[in-house]
């Protein structure tokens, strides 16, 4: 018997790899859109789960935002039972259609209802891990759009290889690979045109969406000025910001937990948050400001400097306001975050 091809052997070893901690028996369900990443996906799953002794399935989510994606969904069903996997199309409404322009705009809105959806699809089936075909340069590509948002150490380490249910096994793996794979088993891969930059979607501007322009315009830029390396390179910086976004958010966690006053309420020791190095201290504001309801996806830089300010910077300066009806204040050595209207408003004078 000859020897799969590269490729193939690289998809079934990073597979192998990243679900080497689920015991026999485990169920995992494999997201499959009809393109290449997730049908390499499929494919390598297939061959890998009967022998590691996991029960493996494919899920394809019709998004319904162009003409024939319940045809498309349909055949990558049919395409992931030819590889020996059950496989089941959900179809999800997504918020606004493919002309949507709230936060994120359509791009966002679709991914939230397919992650609601393969997260009620692996509740249903007892999933321990929902496989996602995200490769190198999709890493890649989230630094770059992290990086031009100002972000900080956490949004540019990307996307991790395994948090909770979520399992990336292709984040080593260039895109070029997952199609080496569909042309050497013979799998027909389908183009979204929701990924070009020509493409029906649209950003709230009315330009490419960011991720297609990075794809379609940076990246090559980049690999032109800089070299091929350049996609491993951002690859690399990934890993190790996540460690150290690991690291720092563990140690304000700590911090976090020490400063708080009040089991029941987020009321937090401003001395202890003062004697915190920044780096620690805005992190644990940020946990905080979480925990006492602000909107994770409005709760930007500017809100936690502004938290910020009222431990290290205290000039007598009123409440700060944060997205989702949440006010923090500082009062007699104690700040307290919670909903406007539900604490006292008197600031310390001194």
């Amino acid at each position: 018997m000859s020897a799969p091809h590269p490729a193939v052997a690289a998809a079934r070893s990073a597979v192998r790899e990243n679900l080497a901690d689920l015991p026999p028996g485990a169920r995992v369900l494999v997201a499959c859109s009809g393109g290449a990443d997730s049908l390499a996906l499929a494919a390598a799953t297939a061959f890998v789960a009967p022998r590691a002794g996991w029960l493996a399935a494919a899920v394809v989510v019709d998004h319904g935002l162009q003409p024939g994606s319940a045809d498309v969904a349909r055949q990558a069903a049919a395409h992931c039972r030819t590889l020996g996997l059950e496989a089941t199309v959900r179809a999800v409404e997504v918020p606004g259609g493919s002309g949507g322009r709230g936060a994120g705009g359509p791009e966002a809105a679709a991914r939230t209802a397919r992650y609601a959806a393969l997260e009620t699809t692996a509740e249903d089936t007892g999933a321990a891990a929902v496989l996602l075909g995200h490769t190198l340069d999709d890493q890649a590509e989230t630094v770059l759009l992290g990086l031009a948002r100002g972000s900080g150490a956490r949004s540019l380490a990307g996307m991790a290889p395994a948090r909770g249910p979520w399992r990336r096994p292709f984040l080593s793996l260039r895109r070029a690979q997952t199609e080496a794979v569909c042309h050497a088993l013979g799998l027909d891969f389908v183009l979204d045109p929701g990924n070009a930059g020509a493409g029906p979607w649209r950003a709230a501007d009315g330009t490419a969406l960011r991720r297609a322009a990075v794809r379609e315009r940076v990246l090559p830029a980049l690999a032109d000025a800089l070299g091929p390396g350049v996609v491993p390179a951002l690859g690399r910086t990934a890993v190790h910001l996540r460690r150290d976004a690991d690291l720092l958010d563990d140690l304000a966690a700590d911090l976090l937990a020490r400063a708080l006053a009040d089991d029941a309420a987020v009321v937090l020791d401003v001395a202890v948050l003062a004697a915190a190095h920044p780096a620690l201290r805005t992190r644990a504001l940020h946990a905080a400001a979480l925990r006492a309801g602000a909107a994770p996806g409005a709760l930007a830089a500017v809100h936690v400097d502004a938290l910020d300010a009222l431990v290290a910077a205290y000039r007598g300066q009123g409440p700060v306001q944060l997205p989702g009806g949440v006010v923090a204040h500082r009062a007699c050595g104690r700040l307290s975050l919670g909903p406007a209207g539900g604490a006292a408003t008197a600031d310390e004078t001194q």
